[in-house]
């Protein structure tokens, strides 16, 4: 059993989500959106770290699923999505969990099925894959794709390793 946190990163909100993944099924563990106030960015990064160790301390995941920085609309704000993102990395890499980063692109293909997904299309994929009641906020669906996103990736490999060892006997 693996438990993977997902983190949607923001200097505003950010999401995040858990799941349990065993035996290539994943199910949902908890999910929601640490809202943070107006004022220095220092503080929201502080409470960034801070909430997101203490999901750590709380339900001891084994690894983080955090989607990598794009250009957004400026610079200034591509600097802050890296700050917040390095905040949440900061929490769970001091507590020694792998730390995994996937593009957005690569998080919508392996929910969705295309990368061009709109937020709508994986907030409903989410609430299918993982057998929701109700569709989960936005920036909790994006951080719940990206831990669905890890554990496909990780099935996939775990895959393809089985397929090149029966292959290598077969040609012995």
């Amino acid at each position: 059993m693996s438990l993977i946190l997902g983190i949607d990163p923001g200097s505003r909100k950010t999401g995040f989500g858990i799941i349990e993944f065993e035996a290539g099924r994943s199910q949902y563990v908890t999910s929601g959106v640490i809202r943070l106030p107006d004022g220095e960015l220092a503080e929201r990064l502080r409470i960034i770290h801070d909430s997101v160790a203490e999901l750590v301390e709380l339900h001891s995941p084994q690894c983080l699923a955090i989607e990598q920085v794009f250009m957004a609309r400026s610079a200034g704000s591509a600097l802050k999505l890296g700050q917040a993102r390095g905040a949440a990395i900061v929490a769970c890499a001091t507590r020694g969990m792998e730390v995994s980063e996937y593009s957005a692109r690569q998080i919508k293909q392996s929910v969705v099925g295309t990368g061009a997904a709109e937020k709508v299309q994986v907030q409903h994929m989410v609430k299918v894959l993982l057998k929701l009641p109700g569709e989960p906020q936005e920036d909790a669906a994006d951080a719940l794709a990206a831990a669905l996103c890890h554990a496909h990736t990780r099935q996939s490999m775990i895959h393809m390793a089985g397929a090149r060892s029966v292959r290598r006997r077969r040609l012995r």
